[in-house]
């Protein structure tokens, strides 16, 4: 027997009775980012190696270890392990900023070569948003609270969103001085990642998990401390505006990102039940990424999110979500079945959703079928039917039977009419994700706290947990 074939490891099939729940968050996704003027961009999965290098930063894990590189004659290409520095490119190549395409939002897969854990795989997808060109604080603003809604339309409760302020090229040069001092002073009590990283990416030392190096990070400096009169009151701005939109954030000063892009206002929302990797959705401003693209002094900020992430943590995990139709026809001898192929077309025709048995069962099978087929209706046609010009209808829940005209027009206004409004809204199966969201009491609750230093909190990294 020849061998059977297995699936990459860190690479997933999504399976019919999951793809439903992935479908109902993007044509929600897709609606929201639409009420905040976004359009889509769709980049490829393949870009030039020196993009993600020169974007993500060389020194960065993701750069040095994770990315799916190939050569291509003389050209090194990579599997895309972030989506921002793509839309960048393209951004740059299309002149977008011409065409008033300055917000831009994605739905796709990226790939990172690390090992596969709960929420996060090599093949792992994201929803983002991207703001080019726009400046000032109450973009930040706007950009946080779209990420809150999101989360909240899920029916995620208990979130919580973290701010921090990275400060920028005027201010940050001293943090990392006075930072890079107290870690040496700190190096031989660090771990061994930690100790490699406070020359050459001394920012990501606050960013490790490890419970020793958390506590001694308790002691250095935090770059709220080191901020300028301009970063300083950008920040405050950003809390103002989440405040006066009575969106609660916590002031994280630990907080940092895993890609060297960023700079001023970073953010994460995190949540319970996803292990120490807690976070769903995360980003910040990259004012200066653009011009280091070769475009112009453009500034940017934006945020992604691991859509398997949201799922689990709107713990849509169930398999048994079966697609929602409004009719299943059974058939009783040849007659009807001759007919059936022409009444199954001509309902899908009039939007009536409709299956049918084609691998040629009994009418107890036939039954079966349309129980498991998650149809509201059974519509029955035999000899009798026929010869009446009707059909009964059997609803699938009650049990109840009636008989309705046998006719195209009739039958498919029937159909419909029984399906009803206040049937579907009723109906458990029916958008668990728009009815969770409904349920939802948001993350509006008290303003935004003051600045504190805090233990070390995880961070919310693209490198690792809001993208996987």
């Amino acid at each position: 027997m020849p061998e059977r074939f297995q699936s990459l490891r860190g690479f997933h099939d999504q399976l019919p009775g999951r793809t439903e729940h992935w479908r109902r968050f993007e044509t929600l996704a897709h609606a929201l980012f639409s009420l905040y003027g976004f359009r889509e961009i769709r980049p490829p999965h393949l870009e030039p190696t020196e993009l993600f290098v020169r974007s993500v930063g060389e020194l960065t894990d993701i750069v040095g270890k994770e990315m799916f590189t190939l050569k291509a004659g003389d050209e090194s290409i990579s599997l895309r392990p972030e989506i921002t520095a793509s839309v960048c490119r393209a951004y740059i190549q299309h002149g977008l900023d011409r065409r008033g395409a300055n917000r831009l939002y994605y739905i796709g897969p990226a790939f990172r070569r690390e090992r596969p854990q709960k929420g996060r795989l090599r093949q792992f997808h994201q929803a983002g948003v991207e703001v080019l060109g726009e400046s000032d604080p109450e973009a930040d603003v706007e950009v946080i609270v779209l990420g809150a809604r999101l989360v909240e339309r899920l029916g995620i409760e208990g979130f919580e969103l973290r701010v921090n302020s990275l400060g920028d090229a005027a201010c940050r040069p001293r943090y990392r001085e006075a930072l890079v001092a107290a870690l040496r002073d700190r190096a031989d009590r660090l771990c061994e990642d930690c100790r490699s990283r406070i020359e050459r990416n001394p920012l990501r030392v606050l960013d490790c998990k490890r419970d020793s190096c958390q506590q001694l990070l308790e002691e250095v400096p935090t770059g709220l401390e080191f901020l300028c009169q301009d970063c300083e009151r950008h920040f405050e701005r950003v809390r103002e505006g989440l405040e006066q939109l009575e969106v609660k954030a916590t002031v994280d000063a630990r907080l940092v990102r895993g890609l060297d892009y960023y700079v001023r206002t970073a953010f994460e929302i995190a949540t319970a039940g996803l292990g120490a990797q807690n976070a769903v959705l995360g980003g910040g401003r990259y004012d200066g990424l653009i011009r280091d693209l070769g475009g112009g002094d453009v500034s940017g900020l934006g945020w992604a999110c691991g859509i398997e992430r949201l799922l689990l943590a709107a713990a849509l995990t169930e398999h048994d979500n079966p697609p929602k139709l409004d009719a299943f026809v059974v058939t009783l001898g040849p007659r009807a079945r001759e007919r059936a192929l022409g009444l199954v077309e001509g309902l899908r025709a009039r939007n009536v959703a409709t299956m049918w048995d084609t691998a040629g069962h009994g009418l107890g099978g036939q039954m079966k079928r349309a129980g498991r087929s998650g149809a509201a209706y059974a519509v029955l046609i035999g000899d009798d039917e026929l010869a009446r010009g009707t059909v009964t209808l059997k609803d699938l829940t009650t049990g109840e039977q009636r008989e309705a005209p046998l006719g195209l027009d009739a039958l498919a206004a029937e159909l419909t009419r029984a399906r009803g409004a206040d049937a579907r809204a009723s109906d458990p199966r029916e958008r668990p994700l728009e009815r969770a969201g409904r349920r939802a009491t948001g993350n509006r609750q008290t303003p935004a706290t003051p600045p504190t230093s805090g233990k070390p909190r995880g961070s919310a990294r693209r490198e690792n947990d809001d993208g996987q």
